[in-house]
């Protein structure tokens, strides 16, 4: 009698496994593949108007960005009446791709990846 439960208790335990297998979801492929552009210095576009320049370093499917020698260039400010844009250095940086609206190399005018929504 204990040797059929073993057995059944077994079983089960393979039924389980082969039924997370099933639920398993398929792998997601990079929306751009930045391969080409990696090593070569990129402009982002951000959300809320920030503009990013900087060495494309390193990527993942989901869009973040980790980008060398960063600079970031700030608008002209209303309030003070200044003219000239300003560019702040960064560094090192990691984007992630939910705020990211587009990407394009700084050596053409190509536009890489553009959000919709």
């Amino acid at each position: 009698m204990s040797e059929q439960n073993t057995q059944q208790a077994e079983q089960n335990n393979n039924n389980r496994g082969q039924q997370k297998k099933k639920f398993e979801a398929p792998k997601r492929e990079a929306i751009v593949d930045l391969g080409k552009y990696k090593d070569s210095k990129v402009s982002v576009k951000l959300m809320g108007g920030r503009i990013v320049t900087g060495i494309l370093k390193g990527y993942d499917q989901l869009m973040n960005l980790v980008l060398e020698e960063t600079e970031e260039t700030l608008k002209p400010e209303v309030e003070t009446g200044a003219t000239q844009q300003v560019t702040r250095q960064l560094g090192l940086t990691v984007i992630r791709g939910t705020i990211l609206i587009s990407l394009s190399p700084l050596d053409g005018s190509e536009v890489l990846y553009i959000q919709t929504n």
